[in-house]
């Protein structure tokens, strides 16, 4: 769609279309089968996103080999086999996940494991072992999921290990589970292996500031050797092997600053041969001087953040994504033995050239720590503009320098849109997390506080024009700044945000119980100290919220139920500030469905026209 849209008031420039920024990609998540024939992609099939495939080489072949008319599938794998494509799907967005497989010739789809109520979970595969994978099924204990072997052609399922209440399960070379995350009871984490007998030990335990951090990822070939994401005995997140029965540490891939990130193995000899750094653009690390040459060659195709998103199984084909801030990512095939990368597609080429230049900045935070984020500017004037603070999910996550629709469509609308990597936020460190623990609503709030300051003494924000925005974590921020800051904001929109963390982390689905430990520590313990999280959560300052806010919530939301939004709304109306409230039936934890996704930017956009004063497109364009 390429219409365009008048400013309803002041007539002002054309305006990027809603349903370019938010409608379905026309390409997404490309991959390569393992026997290197087939090329998978996700796209739109009848206005519902599904899988296409095609063989490598022929253009023309391209075909859908799913049909889902319902909530569209974003996330698949290859089967082993390269006959069939694995993937995931809930229902109305209640997470409970059910395995599906279909044949990439027939187009026949099965429903792997078909039980009412149970999480699965795709846990473990080997390209070298073509016949089956292992799945994870919290069918006999909804908090802890046991494994069980999926033969993929036969359709049978058969257990293999009864989870003994570990996270984060790991198998070896050939398919044997034999590594798990025990959650302790601190907080803490404990790494744990088992013998050829069966029993489990401890490997490695770490204090509650490690316990994020700390992940194991998979065997060497032999089965020695255990590689490990640990932030034990340094600060940033570093890539260690440890041996098994010794417990000696080598350390792989480190940087003093930024946490490591994704990580790349070679598949045929277990070994990681590409490492991963967000700083404020992305850092590949090649491991070998055979994949730097790759990098060296791929670095002159294209001048976005390089992901290797997918291999075959001889590691001699990838695809890659050249991922920029502004504009569409771009896909290649990339042979490794002729050294040349051959394009795909872009995800959403409608937006090409049209898109703004997104800024790294830093501050120094009222108490002296350094806070980093982005900036994205409307075009034109750069001074005292009407401003929206766009805050993450999480907490425990990150903005990072890649196409953000929400963020464009702020600065399209006339926005400075401000993104702010809070305390709390990943991949700065342990200390950098750690100092949000039990911050929620206060310093990680002052952080957001500390970055408007920062926009507007810079002379960038205009202070009297300043909204926020913000999806899970970030619709929290959204209601804890109309609780504990109405002064500084005009406004507020909260997308499925907890408004009360006493009932927030009674609530919390029961495949997240193994972590309440680290959830405690992180935000606060609700047996212990009810008092503290009401002082932190919004619904019990509901009396200081005056502002306009707009909230949002999904019906079958797990992780944050509905309650949280339906107690806030019912507050907020008694007081006599009724907030205007969109609930949708059919979405959980976000919006998936194209026409939610559209009702909602519609209202959003409205909304902040309304009270910061920017564009908006009518709903009639």
């Amino acid at each position: 769609m390429t219409s365009t849209a008048q400013h309803p008031k002041t007539g002002a420039g054309s305006v990027i279309p809603r349903v370019d920024l938010f409608g379905n990609p026309e390409h997404i998540t490309p991959s390569i089968s393992p026997d290197g024939r087939w090329l998978a992609w996700v796209a739109p099939h009848e206005g519902v996103l599904n899988v296409w495939v095609r063989q490598v080489g022929a253009d023309d072949d391209a075909r859908p080999v799913t049909a889902d008319r319902d909530r569209g599938i974003r996330e698949y794998m290859w089967a082993p086999d390269s006959g069939h494509i694995l993937y995931l799907r809930d229902r109305g967005g209640d997470e409970n996940s059910h395995l599906y497989v279909v044949s990439v010739r027939s187009g026949e789809v099965r429903d792997m494991t078909p039980f009412d109520g149970v999480k699965a979970v795709l846990l473990a595969q080997d390209l070298q072992i073509t016949d089956r994978v292992l799945v994870g099924l919290n069918k006999n204990n909804p908090r802890l999921h046991d494994v069980y072997e999926l033969h993929v052609a036969s359709g049978e399922l058969v257990k293999v290990l009864d989870n003994p209440g570990l996270l984060c399960l790991v198998a070896d070379s050939q398919l044997n589970v034999r590594a798990g995350v025990r959650s302790d009871q601190d907080g803490g984490r404990t790494i744990m292996v088992c013998e050829v007998d069966g029993e489990w030990r401890p490997l490695l335990t770490v204090d509650p500031i490690d316990a994020p951090s700390t992940v194991p990822l998979g065997f060497d070939r032999d089965g020695r050797r255990l590689l490990v994401k640990t932030s034990v005995n340094v600060n940033a997140m570093r890539l260690v092997w440890i041996d098994v029965e010794s417990g000696e540490q080598e350390a792989v891939a480190e940087d003093p600053t930024y946490d490591v990130g994704s990580v790349f193995v070679d598949d045929s000899t277990k070994q990681p041969v590409l490492v991963s750094f967000q700083r404020e653009r992305l850092h590949t690390q090649a491991l070998t001087s055979e994949i730097q040459r790759d990098l060296d060659t791929l670095a002159a195709v294209d001048d976005g953040d390089l992901h290797v998103v997918s291999a075959d199984r001889a590691n001699g084909t990838w695809v890659v994504s050249f991922v920029h801030a502004d504009g569409p990512t771009a896909s290649y095939v990339y042979d490794r033995a002729t050294r040349r990368a051959r394009f795909l597609f872009h995800d959403r080429p409608c937006l090409a050239t049209r898109l703004q230049d997104v800024k790294p900045f830093a501050f120094i935070a009222r108490d002296g720590l350094e806070v980093h984020g982005y900036l994205t500017f409307p075009v034109g004037n750069a001074e005292k503009l009407p401003t929206v603070l766009l805050v993450h999910g999480g907490p425990r996550w990150r903005d990072t320098w890649q196409l953000n629709p929400e963020a464009q469509w702020l600065a399209d609308r006339g926005y400075l849109c401000i993104q702010v990597n809070f305390r709390g936020s990943t991949g700065y460190g342990k200390a950098f997390t750690a100092a949000g623990n039990r911050e929620w609503g206060g310093k990680m709030h002052d952080d957001l506080l500390d970055a408007i300051t920062y926009a507007v003494e810079s002379g960038y924000a205009d202070p009297d024009r300043i909204g926020i925005y913000g999806g899970s974590y970030g619709g929290y921020a959204a209601l804890a700044a109309a609780a504990f800051s109405s002064k500084v904001f005009r406004c507020a929109i909260s997308l499925c945000g907890p408004s009360n963390l006493e009932t927030l982390l009674r609530a919390i689905p029961d495949y997240w119980a193994p972590m309440r430990a680290e959830m405690y520590t992180a935000v606060g313990n609700p047996d212990t100290e009810p008092e503290f999280l009401r002082s932190r959560s919004p619904y019990f300052n509901s009396g200081n919220m005056s502002i306009p806010m707009l909230i949002a919530q999904g019906a079958n939301d797990v992780r944050v139920p509905q309650a949280e939004s339906d107690q806030m709304v019912a507050v907020l109306r008694d007081n006599g500030v009724p907030p205007e409230y969109l609930l949708f039936k059919d979405e959980g934890h976000g919006l998936e469905k194209p026409e939610n996704r559209m009702t909602f930017y519609t209202w959003a956009e409205r909304f902040l026209s309304q009270h910061l004063g920017g564009r908006y497109e009518p709903e009639s364009a």
